[in-house]
């Protein structure tokens, strides 16, 4: 979602709905939220300018408050799947360009992609699986940007730690590419051919999921 300049309708304002709204408005993007609970909208009115509480099953309330003039939608309905999905295939109808939907399962997800839902987000299992790599190995943190790509920060293993990167053969050894390092006492930079690791440093590294997670375990 990264033009903050295109205004997004949030619907849904459990704990991923409210957080994504209200994260959306610090960036400066202008949100209007929905949700079906009086209680939760007169909570949050003070936090969002625009917010509203309406039936989001109900195409005519949707049409009310101008949905269909916004690009882009956040379904954020978690635990009402038959809402979730009812008020996704709305927003297709309605001829809404880019629809995030929240699943909870990936059978869920797939219902969603199959009615239009441009993006599927699995926040619990994304959460659980960046978690489990930090939790039972040496990454220190991690993401899969895609289905067969990852990011990880860690540590450089002895074998690259003295030497210009340029010179290790790591990604021809091992899959993957030093994308970026943090020295001591310094921010994260760009890592170059000429890059020159110490053991104290902190890496990001990037390649095919399996590269990424088997390099911690050469440390």
């Amino acid at each position: 979602m990264a033009d903050k300049d295109i205004p997004v309708v949030v619907i849904g304002l459990g704990r991923f709905g409210s957080s994504l709204a209200l994260e959306l408005a610090r960036q400066g993007t202008e949100v209007l939220a929905i949700d079906h609970r009086p209680k939760v909208v007169q909570a949050m009115a003070g936090q969002l300018t625009h917010i509203a509480t309406a039936d989001a099953t109900d195409i005519e309330a949707l049409r009310q408050l101008g949905v269909p003039d916004f690009h882009r939608a956040v379904v954020g309905i978690g635990s009402d799947i038959e809402a979730s999905i009812l008020t996704t295939s709305l927003l297709v109808e309605l001829e809404i360009a880019d629809i995030w939907a929240k699943a909870v399962s990936r059978q869920h997800g797939r219902i969603l992609e199959r009615i239009g839902a441009t993006h599927v987000v699995l926040p619990e299992h994304d959460m659980g699986e960046r978690v489990a790599h930090m939790v039972g190995g040496r990454m220190l943190d991690y993401i899969a940007v895609d289905e067969n790509f990852a990011l990880a920060k860690t540590r450089p293993i002895r074998e690259i730690v003295g030497t210009p990167l340029g010179e290790t053969g790591l990604r021809r050894k091992h899959g993957v590419t030093v994308v970026s390092v943090k020295s001591e006492g310094e921010e994260f930079t760009y890592a170059t051919p000429d890059t020159v690791l110490q053991y104290g440093d902190l890496i990001i590294i990037a390649g095919p999921i399996a590269k990424v997670e088997r390099f911690p375990e050469l440390l």
